[in-house]
């Protein structure tokens, strides 16, 4: 079997994903990602335990800005959290350093320390200005073809030399102090190469540029980078494919033609045809892919570079915070002495730098030489040796005597470890060795013409951090990179006119996370939470009375959304709140009830809905059922000094009343309280809203199905016109559960019967529907009209008239009974189990 694309990227971090954006972008190519993982991202993975503490798995923190590879990759909607001012500890034998988040601070606290330094200080600072230039030359020029390269690499070794020295020789030229010298070397972990090997233009670029203004972490963790940068491929066409393995690239006559790809989930074998090939996936992955139609002496510089680190990683879950034991966020280097690198150990507190983080985890990394695994290596994971188990044992106890060394106590927190060696990185990000920082950082590699986005092969291009250096921001430069190097001038052009400007306004819903800035219990089950912008100014997003959020609530490994209305007025900007009735049997209601604490970021989308008053002029009749008044007190906020309103709220008793003092506080507002305990009036029904419908110009209805069907009923005996009658549900927590569990036995009894579809026919057009599908979901897929909006059930909008034909539904109360029996319902809640004829 074969297809046909434009480019096959293998791979999809941040580099793929950069480059495949690109080229879609700008060069208008057809572009398929080719992931072998279950899940994109690369090093911006993480994973989940015990189904509570999250892990990053290369990621651990970034630059205080996105920087405009990052921001043009998620179209800027990452959102960053400082890491305290103080962020990196480098902790000696006998005396500790702490880096300041701003480059005049760190090299003032630099000449304080070390006075008989000063001038030399300056001085150095200006090399690894010079340094930086010479590697960002280098790497430029290495997306550009053979002649360009040859000339131009000779050029930047004479103007830059102290780009490609050692970082030990350099420190050598610059400081006579010894220990001077090894607290600026010593973070050479963030690139991966000790000092003595390691090219001072890598060491220029990363600890002494990258980070020099202060540091950050994602909000939602590493992985909200790939969830968004996938979310923006769509615009240009992109498709990406997850467990594919590509085995082979194939080249005819010094040209990449196709891939051959194996379908790990079904074994399935295909080649996909492209004359563009973008390897993500390492150089030395790369070269191997092309097996023996690679020629020896490419392999044989590649064997030349060498010297890659891996790591121990041993992810720590804890039952309590570890600030309680004195960290506060910063990341702490371990350092054996001033010259010695062999035991360097790094430790970083992700979930004390992530608001989103429900749970508190510690990471830490230990750069170790492959071979501390080689023994065991050609086993696989679920057939490992005592052995082994054995070491990573030891291995585990070590590390964390080494954390409680420094924070005593700290070991009694902890309740989940697990360590991962070169054997995991092998095996779950295909690295060579258990390399994740790709080609070494050494002189050896900028002297190298296999290092970079260019390759012998035409049309064969390189991506990720084997095109610019280690480190994901890197690798997304190498995504870059990698574009540069086969758009045409003037697409090129444009790609970096767009890197550099202005990001594009956001349009549609936005998407990101606030703070809980605040809880107040308004009865004893219903409570009030608000929502602020996690910088404290203005929201991100603005919302008209009446609308509602989707949250993302993280309850178990993976969220789940939930809609709430809100009811706040639309006119406070600095916040935004919702109300929520505890549900015996609600996920979501009994998170935000039991386990919601003020200061924890939420992943919030909206505004939705159109159940909204816009200033329309006349009386209103607002009626709520309980909990369904929370969308009217944002109606009320914003029309209850320009319009008459008369609320009809129904309740089982007045402890049960939400917003009860709010209410009596509207001015000019008419409110009748109807409630069902003894000696209440009972249910709001034909004679209470009798005397108030007279000249209303507008009513707004929810509550539970129920009532609001039974309300409904009545407004339309009453000789209420249907159209100024708005309805939003008060949906339950398991709906989205249950429409699943619908559409499931829906597919499942079609699959059984032989059925592969259905035909939905309209006026207007047909179209199909497959077993599982709603209705609305088919309509959007044929291009059939259909207005909507929430396609939840919520608002309904998605109204259709079914004359004929079987299906499954559910009419969330938005109908009347009359309605119902002349066919109304709505779309987004019905799945046909047969032909269906509509008006």
């Amino acid at each position: 079997m074969e297809e046909q694309y434009d480019v096959v990227v293998i791979g999809s971090g941040v580099g793929g994903l950069a480059a495949a954006r690109a080229l879609a972008q700008f060069g208008g190519h057809r572009v398929l990602i080719l992931e072998q993982h279950y899940l994109p991202g690369g090093m911006t993975h993480e994973f989940t335990r015990d189904d509570r503490f999250v892990f990053g798995t290369g990621l651990h923190y970034m630059s205080a800005d996105a920087g405009p590879f990052l921001d043009f990759l998620t179209d800027g909607r990452v959102q960053l959290t400082p890491l305290p001012d103080d962020y990196d500890v480098l902790h000696f034998p006998d005396f500790d350093f702490t880096v300041p988040g701003s480059g005049e601070r760190f090299r003032e606290r630099l000449k304080t320390g070390f006075p008989d330094e000063a001038v030399a200080i300056d001085r150095f600072f200006r090399t690894t200005r010079r340094a930086l230039t010479g590697l960002v030359a280098r790497n430029i020029l290495a997306s550009f073809p053979a002649p360009v390269r040859s000339a131009g690499f000779g050029l930047v070794r004479r103007m830059f030399p102290s780009a490609y020295r050692s970082v030990t020789d350099q420190l050598a030229r610059s400081f006579t102090d010894p220990r001077l010298r090894a607290i600026i070397a010593a973070r050479w972990g963030l690139y991966g190469q000790p000092p003595p090997s390691s090219a001072f233009g890598y060491h220029a670029s990363v600890p002494l540029t990258f980070f020099l203004e202060g540091t950050s972490h994602p909000v939602g963790g590493p992985r909200e980078i790939a969830a968004i940068a996938s979310e923006t491929l769509s615009p240009y066409g992109v498709e990406l494919r997850l467990n594919q393995e590509v085995r082979r690239i194939v080249v005819d006559r010094g040209r990449v033609t196709a891939v051959d790809v194996v379908e790990r989930a079904t074994g399935r074998r295909y080649r996909v045809r492209a004359g563009i090939v973008v390897s993500a996936g390492g150089v030395r992955n790369t070269y191997a892919l092309l097996g023996d139609q690679a020629r020896p002496e490419w392999n044989r510089e590649l064997d030349d570079l060498t010297g890659e680190p891996s790591a121990l990683m041993l992810f720590l879950g804890l039952d309590r915070s570890p600030d309680e034991f004195g960290p506060s966020g910063a990341n702490h280097w371990f350092m054996p002495g001033l010259d010695d690198y062999d035991g360097t150990l790094y430790v970083s507190f992700a979930s004390l730098n992530n608001p989103a983080a429900r749970f508190h985890t510690i990471e830490m990394l230990e750069l170790v030489d492959p071979a501390v695994v080689e023994q065991w290596r050609g086993t696989t994971e679920g057939d490992r040796p005592e052995s082994y188990h054995a070491f990573k044992a030891a291995a585990t106890r070590r590390l964390i005597d080494r954390l409680d060394a420094q924070w005593p106590g700290i070991r009694e927190s902890i309740v989940y470890a697990e360590l991962a060696t070169p054997l995991t990185y092998e095996n779950y990000q295909h690295s060579v060795r258990g390399s994740f920082y790709g080609l070494p950082a050494t002189p050896a590699r900028l002297r190298s013409g296999r290092a970079g986005s260019r390759t012998p092969v035409k049309g064969l291009i390189v991506a990720g951090q084997d095109a610019w250096g280690p480190g994901v921001n890197a690798a997304l430069a190498g995504g870059i990179m990698a574009a540069n190097s086969v758009l045409r001038p003037a697409q090129m052009s444009k790609m970096w006119r767009t890197i550099r400007g202005p990001r594009p306004k956001r349009t549609g819903p936005w998407r990101g996370f606030l703070r809980v800035g605040g809880i107040e219990e308004l009865t004893p089950a219903v409570r009030r939470i608000r929502l602020e912008p996690l910088d404290g100014g203005a929201l991100p997003f603005a919302f008209r009375a009446g609308q509602y959020l989707k949250a993302d609530l993280p309850i178990g490994a993976e969220p789940i959304e939930r809609s709430y209305s809100i009811c706040s007025g639309p006119g406070a900007d600095g916040y935004v709140e919702i109300a929520v009735k505890r549900e015996p049997l609600g996920l979501g209601s009994t998170f935000l009830h039991d386990d919601l604490r003020e200061g924890l970021a939420l992943r919030v989308s909206g505004p939705y809905g159109e159940f909204t008053w816009d200033g329309q002029p006349g009386p209103m009749l607002l009626i709520a059922g309980g909990i369904g008044v929370t969308p009217l007190m944002s109606v009320l906020a914003a029309a209850a000094d320009r319009v008459p309103i008369t609320l009809l709220l129904g309740c089982r008793s007045a402890a049960e009343v939400p917003f009860d003092r709010e209410l009596k506080a509207v001015p000019g507002l008419t409110t009748e309280l109807y409630l069902t305990e003894p000696g209440g009036r009972g249910r709001i029904g034909l004679e209470a809203l009798r005397p108030h419908v007279a000249g209303v110009a507008r009513v707004h209805l929810c509550g539970p199905a129920a009532m609001m069907r039974d309300v409904l009923g009545a407004l339309a005996e009453l000789g209420v016109p249907r159209d100024i009658v708005h309805t939003e549900a008060f949906v339950s927590a398991r709906s989205r559960e249950t429409r699943r569990e619908r559409a499931h036995a829906v597919a499942l009894a079609a699959a059984e019967a032989g059925v592969s579809g259905y035909t939905i026919r309209t006026a207007a057009a047909s179209f199909p529907c497959r077993p599982g599908q709603t209705l609305l979901d088919a309509a959007v897929d044929a291009g059939v009209p259909i207005p909507h909006d929430c396609s939840e059930g919520v608002c309904g909008t998605c109204r259709v008239r079914i004359l004929a034909g079987a299906y499954r539904t559910d009419d969330r109360g938005m109908f009347a009974p009359a309605e119902l029996d002349q066919g109304w319902r709505l779309a987004c809640q019905t799945l046909p189990t047969e032909d269906l004829t509509l008006s």
